[in-house]
């Protein structure tokens, strides 16, 4: 029975390590529980290796390997770390991807370029903790202001939080970060708190907002709400000890699609319906696996069944993309690039089965043609949807990546108005 039982968590175990490798690429029913297969066992694997290591000595000790389904489960087992080893150097591999990445998009001597504080921290590893509980997001040096009003009226949905560091803070840089989940789903607490705990530990002031959720929203809703959080920030974050002159914005998934869409449509009354007159502005923008076509332009998106054409129509813009086409393309950022875009830093797993890699391949050629600004792209290999979300040792290296980016555009600032002067 304890070889038996010891052959089933070896397959188990092999399933996942392969699909982690090879995720199953279409949309339907499997999509979602594949992900989150891959997605956890991508990025929990030195955990994985401890529990399949646990397993192992369990079951020798309880006597798994006195038959051959014993025999046959550990040589499963052995082929599983196999995989998961490579899957870790795959990780540990991200620094290198995204050096090369901003090396080609900010040139050579970008590091020279960056601000002291951020040239100081060029060699700092984050701690070894944070990988042992992925899910213990706090910083001793950080304070969290919770649900603070953006909008008129007591919408729950339209509240932010700022995360800043304990002490006096004078005009530090600002970033906005805005969370996923397919516009259904989804709130400021759950996402971007290892890079915003970061940020804020080294002087920056970091805001977590949320928006109005479909299906009770309709796009614009979405993106109105995220720009009346720039405006929010533009008027108010001094208040808080930011510099209302530096706001930059990030997010992943539908916060990734938002995100690049209010960094492309800056001070665009349409969507800034009552606040038409407000600067909302951004001086860089760091999309995570973002969704940049509506229309499906690259037929990258399943074209049938439950897409994501599927729930644009039916719990988001409730249009048909045959009869109102304009209107997918207005909510599309990659319909949206034009070359007042500012400086964009698009990072996407090569793993991703939510949202295809090739939809940020298209929207990454598209603004290096027509952008004067820099464009960085990183695509990393091994990784799925999400990777971001808990510290992993992919994320960790991510998170420097961005803060050497988002340290250099700062540095280009500061270079800039000391020039004005």
């Amino acid at each position: 029975m304890v070889s038996w039982a010891f052959l089933l968590l070896a397959v188990i175990g092999a399933w996942l390590t392969l699909n982690a490798h090879r995720p199953y690429r279409g949309f339907g029913p499997l999509s979602v529980p594949t992900f989150f297969a891959g997605w956890l066992h991508s990025e929990l694997v030195l955990h994985a290796l401890s529990l399949q290591a646990s397993i192992v000595a369990l079951a020798i000790w309880l006597g798994g390997l006195e038959r051959w389904p014993g025999w046959l489960a550990l040589a499963l087992t052995a082929a599983s770390w196999g995989g998961m080893v490579s899957l870790l150097l795959l990780a540990r591999q991200t620094g290198r991807t995204l050096g090369a990445a901003l090396r080609e998009g900010l040139g050579d001597d970008y590091k020279r370029r960056l601000p002291p504080p951020a040239r100081a921290r060029l060699h700092r590893h984050l701690p070894w903790s944070q990988l042992a509980a992925p899910l213990w997001f706090y910083a001793s040096e950080v304070e969290r202001i919770r649900d603070l009003p953006f909008a008129p009226g007591d919408n729950p949905r339209q509240r932010l939080d700022i995360y800043r560091r304990r002490g006096p803070n004078t005009r530090a840089p600002v970033l906005i970060q805005v969370h996923g989940g397919g516009w259904l789903i989804g709130d400021k607490r759950q996402q971007g708190v290892p890079l915003m705990l970061h940020l804020a530990a080294q002087g920056w002031v970091c805001v977590s907002t949320n928006y109005r959720l479909s299906p009770s929203a309709t796009f614009p809703d979405h993106i109105i709400d995220v720009k009346r959080a720039i405006a929010w920030v533009r008027e108010h974050i001094e208040d808080y000890g930011g510099d209302p002159e530096f706001i930059v914005i990030t997010g992943g998934s539908a916060g990734g699609h938002l995100c690049s869409l209010a960094a492309l449509t800056a001070n665009d009354p349409s969507l800034q319906p009552g606040f038409e007159d407000v600067d909302t502005s951004v001086r860089a923008c760091v999309p995570f696996y973002g969704v940049y076509d509506f229309t499906n332009g690259g037929g990258h998106m399943p074209s049938r069944g439950m897409g994501l054409v599927w729930v644009l129509e039916r719990f988001v813009l409730k249009r048909s993309l045959v009869t109102d086409r304009a209107a997918f393309e207005r909510a599309s950022p990659l319909w949206r690039v034009n070359e007042r875009a500012p400086p964009f830093f698009v990072i996407h797993g090569d793993r991703d089965n939510l949202v295809p890699v090739e939809d940020a391949r298209r929207f990454v050629t598209s603004l290096r043609e027509t952008s004067r600004a820099p464009v960085v792209y990183a695509e990393l290999d091994g990784a799925h949807h999400a990777f971001d979300v808990f510290y992993s040792p992919r994320t960790q290296q991510v998170i420097r990546g961005v803060d050497r980016f988002l340290s250099w555009v700062y540095g280009e600032h500061l270079r800039a108005r000391s020039a004005r002067r």
